[in-house]
């Protein structure tokens, strides 16, 4: 990698799964939970097998922070404390995640979108285009289940690829 011991920030919408990502790329033990305000401080793990430290950010909505825990993503973020970012969104609600990915990638385009809850969707008869989704944002795009550890693999080797500079990002 082009920097050991490289720091990714995990952003997303509270409750789509941000602390399940985490806990299944670092096989960390994070608490998680169906409520807002889980997160509510940073916390920080090495994914397994590699030099990359995963830092969970609390969930936040936007960048114009309106609580304490939103003001501590957002000062993580624009202050340069990663190289990257991993974006978790709900797929059956991706609309809603759209405001906060547009606005992270203006300040950190080093970043993946996780599309995370994809069985959810599904079951719901929502199919997103990835393809399309990561034209448009000009970034990779990963469909994933965190609790069910699908779709961890593509979502650490598309990070692998930011990291090495392989990905770069696209207007």
């Amino acid at each position: 990698m082009k920097d050991a011991g490289s720091a990714v920030a995990l952003m997303g919408n509270p409750n789509v799964g941000k602390s399940t990502v985490f806990n299944a790329l670092t096989g960390g033990r994070q608490h998680t939970g169906n409520w807002s305000g889980k997160t509510v401080s940073l916390a920080e793990g090495r994914i397994t097998g590699e030099d990359i430290t995963l830092i969970d950010l609390p969930g936040t909505y936007s960048l114009h922070a309106r609580s304490q825990e939103e003001a501590l993503a957002r000062e993580f973020l624009t202050c340069g404390g990663a190289q990257a970012v991993i974006l978790v969104a709900d797929a059956a609600c991706l609309q809603r995640s759209l405001v906060l990915v547009l606005q992270v990638l203006e300040v950190q385009p080093h970043a993946v979108l996780c599309l995370n809850l994809m069985d959810e969707a599904q079951k719901q008869g929502i199919e997103i285009d990835l393809a399309a989704l990561s034209f448009e944002l000009g970034v990779p795009v990963v469909a994933a289940s965190a609790s069910r550890e699908e779709g961890m693999g593509e979502l650490l080797e598309q990070l692998r690829r930011i990291l090495d500079g392989f990905e770069a990002p696209r207007p």
